[in-house]
């Protein structure tokens, strides 16, 4: 099986994540999300492959989002579409590609449901 995640070193979720997978015999595709955004049309097909809106992947409680008045319920969809990909950090992490699903893997341990024999 291959794996795909999309990674920030800096959050302990996401090595968690990327901890579980590996421990499931994968050696995963890690792409470093803020140095190599996905492009908006990977990004509304990770979202739709997910069964996630972009509100829901969106990262509120990043101060930009604040800043940038992305959580207010008046944004739209492409609002906050073209806000993540200017601006990549809002991208809620780690989302991770497998070929049982796209899934936003927040608590880490959802990462089990995509992964062969572990969920």
């Amino acid at each position: 099986m291959t794996a795909t995640i999309y990674h920030n070193l800096a959050c302990q979720t996401s090595r968690n994540v990327l901890a579980l997978i590996r421990a499931a015999g994968i050696e995963p595709r890690i792409i470093e999300y803020l140095k190599t955004p996905p492009t908006r049309a990977e990004l509304v097909d990770l979202i739709a492959r997910a069964g996630i809106t972009p509100r829901e992947l969106l990262r509120a409680k990043e101060k930009l989002a604040a800043d940038l008045g992305l959580k207010a319920p008046g944004v739209s969809d492409d609002e906050l579409l073209d806000a993540m990909v200017a601006h990549p950090i809002l991208i809620n992490r780690p989302l991770v590609v497998t070929e049982l699903g796209v899934k936003l893997c927040r608590p880490s341990e959802t990462v089990r449901n995509i992964l062969p024999g572990v969920g």
